[in-house]
């Protein structure tokens, strides 16, 4: 039996949730960083928690980096507040060296003036400002650089960036590099540029009591500060820097993306041949190509580059052909400017010839590889959004054929909506030959397809009303007839429910959002609470 997948983002939020409180209540109430703490107040635990939470999440970011950098957007929180907390900590440290605190503050600010000292406050002179000690440090000059970076990385995220900029959007999403190499360094502390000689880790602005012989007892110490150096107790504190340990964070991910990058040019650089080039209606361009060693699952998708458009931009598409074919196959939609320039491209070839020079980068998983692990599947597409479901469709015609004895699924209901009816067309020729392997082989209830049509006019309207009575749909050619409008969710999901009362059934959807929050809401409306009876588990691929 299947049972739903942990939720990732509730593991992630938990680990989150968890260092955050963990190193709050470190830097907090540590006695080593008391004295630290009388200077800048809760703002050093405000700045360490969210450092940790950021040391994880850019740990994470380049596992996904390795395909996409839009995952930087999900640590900004914490670079905010990070940053906030060390401005504050920096106008403390400084009210201090000016003599502005307590005793205390003031003792401990002018510890390092002399000799046989180590300093705790950053700010050295009483005529050292802020800025000086921001832009002439490792630790403020890098922690600028990061920030800027990954300002322009989240904003070059816009999707109108995107859309219309995408070669801004890729460049300055290469800023990730120096996002990275600020960031290993920005753990070096408030070391300055002329004294950069000194070990890093000795001058990190989070410093804490070292341990001495005699040792400084910090709770007995800390209300006579005139005493230090005087009595036993309390000789004057020695301060050090933890070891930084955001490179041991981000190392391995950094080694991953390094190779995965090497993987994606070995890829770029192998040839890949047109097979053939189809024009489909309303704007769809099919391309069948070949690459030697090439293996793919079902509903699994490719990257796409044509130097000749662009040296940088690549494509998402998700292949339409089958596992068991000798080719694998794209039907790509002309819309923007890339996929208009290809199209024009093929448009002038003579009939037969190899298309533009292309890279292929993939095949990549996504949620429809999972559509055999079920033995009801309920395959939703919208538009150029069935793409992936003509693979798994193709798929499943092949193992029938072969009577593949693997094929666990036994019932398939398959839904596509479309504005116009010529978008029908490329795919009723697929549907057609399904249509008529499984009524050959006495299989005829096992796919279930229901085909909406959401834009028509008037006069379509009435050329169907005339036709009406005939076998086959005036639309596709189809035994079965087009609705026209939008599927009644709560009717379809009653439909399945009724017929599989037992069953567990996975609802997959290539489509917008909206339509991905309207299903996962009806899956889990119409799942039972007994396990005995119908689950609907909900898998989507948003475009």
């Amino acid at each position: 039996e299947l049972f739903p997948p942990a939720d990732p983002q509730v593991l992630w939020m938990g680990i989150n949730t968890f260092l955050f409180v963990y190193y709050y209540l470190f830097y907090d109430h540590g006695l080593q960083f008391l004295y630290t703490r009388h200077i800048v107040g809760s703002g050093l635990s405000w700045a360490r928690a969210p450092a940790a939470v950021l040391n994880f999440n850019c740990m994470l970011i380049l596992l996904p980096v390795c395909r996409n950098l839009l995952s930087l957007i999900r640590g900004n929180f914490t670079v905010t507040v990070h940053t906030i907390a060390h401005l504050f900590n920096m106008e403390r440290f400084n009210n201090s060296r000016q003599g502005k605190g307590d005793e205390l503050s003031t003792e401990l600010s002018e510890l390092g003036d002399e000799a046989n000292q180590t300093f705790l406050n950053p700010i050295r002179s009483t005529s050292t400002t802020p800025t000086y000690v921001v832009f002439t440090t490792i630790a403020g000059l890098t922690g600028v650089i990061i920030t800027l970076a990954l300002i322009l990385m989240i904003t070059s995220s816009m999707e109108i960036i995107r859309r219309c900029y995408f070669e801004v959007f890729w460049y300055t999403h290469h800023l990730f590099i120096i996002f990275f190499a600020g960031l290993v360094f920005h753990g070096a502390g408030w070391v300055t540029l002329a004294e950069i000689t000194v070990p890093f880790w000795a001058r990190r602005i989070v410093r804490s009591v070292k341990t001495t012989d005699p040792p400084h007892n910090i709770s007995f110490c800390e209300d006579q500060p005139a005493n230090w150096g005087l009595i036993p107790q309390c000789p004057i504190p020695q301060f050090a820097g933890g070891f930084p340990q955001t490179w041991m964070w981000v190392i391995g991910p950094m080694v991953l993306y390094l190779c995965e990058r090497i993987v994606r040019f070995v890829r770029y650089m192998q040839t890949v041949t047109y097979r053939k080039i189809v024009i489909r209606p309303s704007k769809v361009l099919e391309l069948q190509l070949v690459k030697a060693g090439f293996k793919m699952e079902v509903g699994q998708y490719v990257f796409l580059n044509c130097p000749d458009i662009s040296q940088l931009e690549w494509h998402p598409f998700t292949m339409t052909s089958a596992p068991e074919e000798d080719f694998f196959s794209v039907h790509i939609r002309v819309v923007g400017d890339w996929t208009e320039k290809l199209m024009s491209m093929v448009e002038k070839l003579p009939e037969g010839a190899q298309g533009p020079k292309i890279g292929v980068d993939g095949p990549f998983g996504t949620a429809s590889e999972d559509v055999f692990d079920y033995e009801v599947s309920m395959l939703v597409g919208c538009g150029i959004g069935v793409t992936p479901f003509a693979s798994i469709l193709k798929s499943i015609w092949y193992k029938f054929k072969e009577s593949n004895p693997t094929l666990r699924t036994r019932k398939i209901y398959f839904y596509w909506l479309c504005r116009e009816t010529h978008a029908f067309e490329w795919f009723a020729d697929l549907l057609q030959v399904l249509e008529r392997e499984m009524e050959e082989r006495g299989m005829g209830s096992f796919l279930t397809y229901k085909l909406f049509l959401t834009g028509w006019d008037q006069s379509h309207a009435a050329h169907v009303k005339v036709h009406f009575d005939k076998d086959t749909d005036v639309v596709t050619g189809l035994k079965q007839k087009t609705y026209y409008g939008r599927p009644h969710w709560d009717n379809e999901f009653t439909e399945i429910r009724n017929n599989h009362p037992t069953s567990v059934v996975g609802t997959f959807l290539c489509g917008p959002e909206a339509l991905a929050k309207t299903l996962e809401k009806k899956c889990a409306k119409f799942s039972v609470v007994d396990p005995r009876g119908i689950k609907f588990y909900f898998n989507k691929e948003n475009f």
